[in-house]
């Protein structure tokens, strides 16, 4: 049995007329004759009752017709709901952050994304750097927020945010009282930092800063972001964050500026050749919140 079977008796039950059905389904009466013969067939028994001048429903008919009218909204729904959601107007969009991003411009992109697209439900998963790569690279993310450098062919990326590079310190410490500190003068401090499997990219670029400034960070401890800053107030070291951790309010911990004010980018990935209508809502809306702050979003 097919679609189109029963939109022919559909459209004969609703017209009680052959000759007008075939007319409106714009197709000769001999073959609808013979379709609606197949149908009937094809279910074993009769939907009309043909012995009247007009066409009649037979009581069977009159059940599959109202079947038929809640089938035909249904699909005319999924039809409609389909068109819907490729123009972008409903949907489901997952998005990767970092914790640093998430009081340093997440808020104002999910904010202004949710009151052009309120059909779009927005999935939000705080998630370190490499968890971010490789959920968007296994599609359960579709966009994310990393730090830069990245060099994945799978993946298609772009700066959003130029976000400079602080020292956390416990309040107590002797450099605290800096207004900005040359990375050097931690040469003989132990270091807390989000571990290298997590954020890879970060990592590397904080050791290599280290290198630069003429010495190698001795690691005291590792831990997720928002516990580095924990394990800082508590005196066990000194952490180089991005500027974003530094909207966490923490009691005991203070943030120094860098001398030469380093940089961490932050990029916008998504898997190449995505050009679903959801994800590019998102990159849409990040590149026009970039353009309005000369930034990112936040910055």
């Amino acid at each position: 049995m097919e679609l189109r079977h029963l939109r022919y008796f559909a459209a004969t039950a609703e017209e009680r007329h052959f000759g007008r059905a075939a007319r409106r389904l714009r197709m000769a009466q001999p073959p609808l004759s013979r379709q609606i013969q197949a149908l009937e067939r094809e279910l074993g028994v009769p939907l009309f009752d043909r012995t009247r001048r007009q066409v009649e429903l037979t009581v069977a008919g009159q059940v599959l017709l109202e079947h038929c009218l809640r089938l035909f909204a249904a699909v005319d729904h999924a039809v409609s709901e389909t068109r819907r959601a490729s123009r972008g107007e409903i949907g489901r969009v997952v998005v990767g952050y970092p914790t640093s991003f998430a009081h340093s411009g997440l808020t104002e992109l999910i904010r202004t994304h949710r009151r052009r697209h309120p059909g779009v439900e927005v999935v939000l998963r705080e998630m370190a750097l490499q968890e971010q790569i490789d959920a968007v690279k296994a599609g359960d993310v579709d966009v994310g927020f990393v730090r830069a450098p990245l060099d994945d062919v799978g993946l298609q990326a772009e700066v959003v945010r130029n976000e400079p590079l602080l020292v956390a310190l416990s309040s107590d410490h002797p450099l605290a009282g800096r207004p900005k500190l040359a990375l050097k003068a931690l040469a003989d401090e132990t270091f807390v930092t989000v571990p290298r499997a997590r954020a890879p990219a970060f990592f590397d670029m904080v050791t290599r800063l280290c290198h630069q400034a003429g010495f190698t960070p001795k690691l005291m401890a590792e831990a997720p972001q928002l516990d580095v800053i924990g394990l800082v107030a508590a005196g066990m070291g000194v952490a180089v964050v991005a500027e974003g951790l530094s909207r966490f309010p923490r009691e005991g911990v203070v943030f120094v500026p860098i001398a030469g004010r380093p940089m961490t980018q932050l990029l916008m990935v998504h898997r190449a050749g995505d050009e679903s209508a959801t994800v590019r809502q998102v990159l849409e809306v990040a590149r026009e919140l970039k353009r309005a702050t000369g930034a990112a979003p936040g910055t």
